[in-house]
């Protein structure tokens, strides 16, 4: 019989909505198992607001402020205000494990550990906390699902079908931005896809930086995350395709229930796919390391080992490919 927990923290520090994405089924699977507990959540914005709404979760916690050891002060804090039976992270920084395994009842602090390079992560967390004796076999199938509420729902409806009316093609959106130089496709590609979809029939949104004076779409209205993700599940419904780059918002919209074609360079698509087609640039780069991503030298300032001009393995993504990967569905 499984143990039993009253209390039960999930903190995901990382910083990124993806990060937090990821992590989802290992939430969902932990209320799913233990129903009686109270799940809390302590985590960055704007990703908080994914779960704020969730019925698995009952209350979502983030660090009070952006200065030096805010993380540490916020589990610090979430730890006096409810110490848990049981403690999941998948933190490691600044002491945080250190401090989980010293408060609480029961503690699992590295999901990181000996990953495979093949394995996705998220099947990793779930696989470790499935081996802890935490989550059913059945939750190791699980994917990223985003609660949605009626009037994200609804907001994103409304957006959608004022933007995209009845089609000769399914809508696609492009997410031209990404949290980090080092994942960018470049600007000439998007625009060449997104002319070639144009004369097919294809209603071309982006979900691109604010100040962009020439998006390659009509831009998607800006909204908060949860009505992001309503826009999404517009677009699923319409049958819709969402490309972009390993970043949030398409794994958002992969949660939300769209089809998407993620652009994958840096970062390995065997580990960090989204389940939809997931395209690889320069598969045969000598400079990735699929499990310690932060330590190859194009990470920080993408300043790119074997291309002076951009990230050699994003511009290797050919524009026909990616075409073809939206067509597919």
């Amino acid at each position: 019989m499984a143990d039993r927990y009253a209390e039960i923290l999930v903190v995901d520090l990382l910083g990124g909505i993806g990060d937090l994405l990821m992590l989802l089924p290992a939430v969902h699977g932990l209320a799913r198992r233990h129903p009686d507990a109270r799940l809390r959540v302590l985590t960055h914005e704007p990703g908080a607001d994914l779960v704020r709404a969730d019925p698995a979760v009952a209350e979502v916690r983030t660090p009070r402020h952006g200065r030096p050891g805010a993380e540490r002060s916020a589990v610090t804090e979430a730890l006096a205000a409810h110490p848990p039976d049981l403690a999941v992270s998948t933190t490691r920084y600044d002491g945080i494990p250190e401090l989980l395994e010293a408060a609480a009842g029961r503690a699992v602090t590295n999901l990181w550990r000996s990953p495979p390079p093949e394995q996705p992560v998220g099947e990793r967390y779930l696989e470790i906390l499935h081996a802890e004796g935490l989550l059913a076999a059945a939750d190791r199938a699980a994917r990223p699902r985003v609660h949605l509420t009626d009037p994200a729902r609804r907001a994103g409806e409304r957006a959608v079908a004022r933007l995209v009316g009845d089609p000769p093609a399914p809508p696609v959106v492009l997410v031209t931005d990404a949290g980090m130089a080092v994942k960018h496709w470049p600007r000439g590609q998007w625009r060449r896809l997104a002319d070639v979809l144009t004369r097919g029939g294809h209603p071309v949104l982006t979900v691109g930086p604010p100040d962009d004076p020439d998006p390659p779409g009509v831009p998607l209205p800006r909204a908060d995350l949860p009505t992001l993700a309503g826009q999404f599940a517009a677009l699923a419904r319409r049958g819709g395709v969402v490309v972009g780059p390993d970043t949030g918002p398409v794994r958002l919209a992969a949660a939300a229930g769209a089809r998407t074609v993620a652009l994958f360079g840096p970062t390995d698509a065997r580990r960090y796919g989204m389940g939809g087609i997931d395209l690889q640039g320069l598969p045969d780069c000598p400079h990735r390391q699929p499990t310690a991503i932060t330590e190859q030298p194009c990470w920080w300032q993408a300043r790119c080992p074997l291309d002076r001009a951009g990230p050699a393995c994003m511009a290797d993504l050919d524009v026909a490919a990616v075409l073809a990967a939206v067509e597919a569905g």
